[in-house]
């Protein structure tokens, strides 16, 4: 009898503000970078930013994907619509708690529990285009609770840096740090439902004075932002297994400036 692996599911988080290149007339998520070919290459239309990131799953065999939504942003359904443009089916959730990423993933809890997760994020670019494929192969060879694929990091105080001990393992995650000789940043994962819960109950007992759709005055959204590396951390405290695939010839950009915009946008065009 052949054996049945979970189903593979991936997450895009698009809660964001994106008040670094505020206004824009879109959301940050569907701002248009390069073109693509249509009407059996006949043609071009624009590719918006998180085409990239849908079509990198693709390429992973991942056909199902979750979007979390803040509100107001109407315009990221109404592009995508039901995934067709990309062979997918898209479903899309809304955010509930502003208070960082992995609170925006926990919305999506109840449907990916049982699944193996690819998450990657909306507003980056990266190569090369078969990186999920590559995390997914490693999980399971490795049996891995998480794979954190590993690019060099062009800016690395705006991102979460990866420290590895002397054997070489992943050792921490050093969130945006103001000075290091770090390398490497993660920027797309997968994992297993054990980390799924793992993360789940993190969320839950990060809330502390919070009840659903309601905040004590005590909490400061400045100070308790949450980032999925500090949750990745705590997976690490509790020894979960963690394995990473480093991409050292990869490129992944964050649209996050008007200036990586830029660089984006070339990238795309390369």
């Amino acid at each position: 009898m052949k054996k049945k692996f979970p189903e593979v599911i991936g997450l895009m988080p698009a809660g964001g503000k994106a008040s670094r290149v505020a206004p824009l007339p879109c959301s940050k998520e569907l701002y248009p970078i390069a073109f693509r070919p249509v009407d059996n290459e006949q043609s071009l239309r624009p590719k918006v930013v998180s085409h990239f990131l849908l079509e990198n799953m693709r390429v992973a065999n991942i056909k199902k994907v979750y979007i979390i939504l803040r509100e107001g942003k109407w315009d990221i359904p109404a592009y995508f619509g039901d995934g067709k443009m990309l062979d997918m089916n898209l479903a899309y959730l809304m955010m509930d708690l502003p208070y960082g990423v992995p609170y925006t993933l926990d919305q999506a809890y109840p449907f990916i529990e049982d699944a193996i997760v690819a998450l990657g994020f909306p507003d980056m670019i990266f190569q090369p285009e078969d990186a999920f494929l590559q995390l997914l192969v490693k999980q399971k060879e490795s049996q891995a609770d998480i794979v954190l694929g590993l690019f060099p990091a062009l800016q690395p105080s705006k991102t979460d840096m990866v420290e590895f001990d002397e054997n070489g393992r992943l050792r921490s995650i050093i969130i945006k740090p103001a000075h290091n000789e770090l390398v490497y940043a993660w920027e797309i994962a997968v994992w297993t439902p054990l980390f799924s819960r793992f993360m789940h109950d993190h969320v839950l007992s990060k809330q502390g004075g919070m009840n659903k759709g309601k905040v004590d005055s005590s909490w400061n959204t400045q100070q308790s932002e949450l980032h999925v590396g500090e949750v990745i951390q705590a997976a690490i405290a509790s020894n979960m297994r963690i394995e990473s695939v480093i991409f050292q010839d990869g490129r992944c950009i964050d649209i996050g400036t008007p200036e990586d915009m830029m660089k984006a946008s070339r990238m795309s065009m390369d």
